[in-house]
């Protein structure tokens, strides 16, 4: 029984797991497990400790208030990171949607291409001819 345990210490207290040690009133309680959290008519979240003696519930709350967000936070930066990263994949393979930027792009790549060739064409048969008119052909 936890009750043994009041008035002594919170180490003595808290070798049994299943007690809980209210630093306020030095008492020694079973820990309430229906109930996450010990019940504020019971003991106080800043004076309850349980497993150890050094962590009041107080803190251990907004430590783990902390640790989870600080994941959170961490999770949701990853995901977007590899939805970037999908997304750019995408776009340089030629996924399987092309954008209407993509489209736009290969035609004035395909109308660049095109005017080069005729150009080429050109100074070739102005090439020739000069090369005809002075006899060098």
């Amino acid at each position: 029984d936890c009750r043994q345990y009041t008035n002594r210490s919170c180490e003595e207290c808290l070798k049994n797991v299943t007690c809980l040690w209210c630093a306020s009133s030095r008492r020694c309680m079973e820990y309430p497990v229906q109930r996450i959290l010990p019940p504020a008519d019971l003991c106080e979240l800043r004076s309850a400790r349980w497993g150890v003696c050094w962590v009041n519930f107080e803190a251990l709350i907004i430590a783990m208030s902390v640790v989870g967000g600080t994941f959170l936070i961490m999770l949701g930066v990853c995901c977007c990171c590899c939805c970037c990263k999908k997304k750019s994949k995408k776009q340089v393979s030629g996924g399987s949607l092309p954008d209407k930027d993509d489209e736009r792009a290969a035609r004035e790549r395909e109308k660049r291409r095109v005017r080069q060739e005729e150009r080429r064409a050109e100074m070739k048969s102005r090439h020739d001819e000069i090369r005809r008119k002075y006899g060098t052909v």
